[in-house]
């Protein structure tokens, strides 16, 4: 097996979620966990790579951060008397076996809440969720929310403090506390989808587990809320989007558009469950953000190619979308479907509003590169896609946009 470091960094990832639950869980310190599992996945690098995989992952990084924790509490003398004794020795052989009966699976979705704490804004509850959950790092954050990296070091810290303070239970709080945070969790868990369907970084573009985290955690909450019609919209949202998982990179990893994609390829049970979900959502006549970005995934998914695309039907969505929620990721979307109702000159009219706004998003320029190759304006596509270099894409964006700017220069 080749240990690299992109390997490595896929790998913790897919753990982080589970692994950073159980131990805030059990340590009632952010700051604590996380630093235990970084401790742990340190010496998992060294160990596996003298010793091979261990039959089971998160069972040794989880006992190795835990032993790890229970270190650093003793030196700082906060180990409380009756774990003196419980410190685990063998990964292999002392770990509890019963994940289940002892509630690991529900510790993600406690997480979820304990970063939801309703004195915390709910960009903080955001942020938090991504750094303690993703592992995303302070810059990533940054970009995605589109502040200085400073600044989101400042708000991280804030929001971790405020947590300490609060003396928050690190249980499921009761159903009064979790309707009062059911749209904050609702936002966290479609962060933890995106990054594992965009990644922000690593050498996987896709991380499938980290998608499928996030929809079997959306199922779970579908079973403490089934009446919310905004949840069912979200986890149709996440079934459309991962129906076309296999279809989305070919077969050297590079990234396939959405307008080429093989749509045989799609996972069609997947969609029939979203396509379901969706119309139970809808009757319901309360639309939110959620429901229009599945019925919008729900146009894609319905056509049989491209141009079978009812990219008037989208136009509309869109501009509901953005009646609902004014941002400007949400007008940049917009303009990409205006790009293919009304032309590539209409849609970098559209753009031009949002120039300062989105000026550190490369998706943004990106955007403006791919109407100014439609418009035959290759010096100043191949500016933009310089400009997406500049902006730190995955290894797959940037094979992507390598080959869009060869295409660029063939034309100079």
């Amino acid at each position: 097996m080749n240990f690299d470091a992109g390997w490595f960094e896929n790998r913790f990832s897919e753990i982080r979620p589970k692994a950073v639950a159980a131990l805030t869980r059990q340590f009632r310190d952010l700051d604590l966990a996380e630093e235990a599992f970084a401790t742990g996945c340190l010496k998992a690098i060294r160990h596996w790579r003298e010793n091979g995989l261990p039959d089971d992952p998160l069972a040794w990084l989880l006992t190795v951060s835990r032993n790890t924790g229970r270190d650093i509490l003793r030196k700082e003398s906060r180990l409380p008397p009756d774990e003196e004794t419980g410190i685990l020795s063998n990964p292999e052989e002392d770990y509890i076996t019963r994940l289940d009966q002892d509630g690991l699976r529900d510790d993600v979705l406690r997480l979820l809440f304990i970063c939801c704490h309703p004195s915390l804004s709910t960009q903080d509850q955001s942020a938090l969720a991504l750094r303690i959950v993703t592992g995303m790092t302070v810059g990533e954050i940054a970009a995605a929310f589109l502040v200085k990296p400073k600044t989101m070091e400042q708000r991280l810290t804030r929001a971790k403090k405020t947590v300490a303070q609060a003396d928050i239970p690190f249980e499921t709080p009761d159903m009064m506390e979790r309707n009062r945070r059911l749209n904050s969790v609702m936002l966290m868990l479609y962060l933890l989808f995106n990054e594992g369907w965009s990644a922000h970084s690593g050498g996987d573009f896709v991380k499938l587990r980290v998608c499928e985290e996030a929809i079997r955690l959306a199922r779970l909450l579908l079973g403490l809320f089934p009446g919310s019609s905004e949840l069912m919209g979200l986890l149709s949202l996440f079934l459309f989007q991962h129906s076309r998982r296999h279809s989305r990179l070919d077969d050297l990893g590079s990234l396939i558009p959405l307008d080429d994609q093989d749509r045989t390829g799609w996972d069609r049970s997947m969609i029939l469950e979203a396509s379901a979900l969706l119309e139970k959502a809808l009757r319901h006549a309360a639309p939110g953000t959620y429901q229009i970005q599945a019925a919008i995934a729900a146009v894609h998914a319905q056509a049989s190619h491209s141009d079978a695309t009812d990219w008037q039907e989208l136009e509309r969505l869109y501009a509901a979308l953005y009646r609902l929620e004014p941002t400007p990721v949400v007008k940049l979307n917009q303009a990409t479907v205006i790009g293919k109702t009304r032309g590539p000159k209409a849609a970098l009219d559209a753009l031009k509003s949002l120039e300062e706004s989105l000026k550190d998003y490369r998706w943004y320029h990106a955007a403006c590169a791919a109407f100014y190759m439609e418009l035959a304006d290759f010096a100043r596509a191949r500016s933009a896609y310089l400009t997406v270099l500049d902006l730190f894409p995955t290894d797959q964006e940037e094979q992507f946009i390598l080959k869009k700017i060869a295409d660029c220069e063939k034309n100079l």
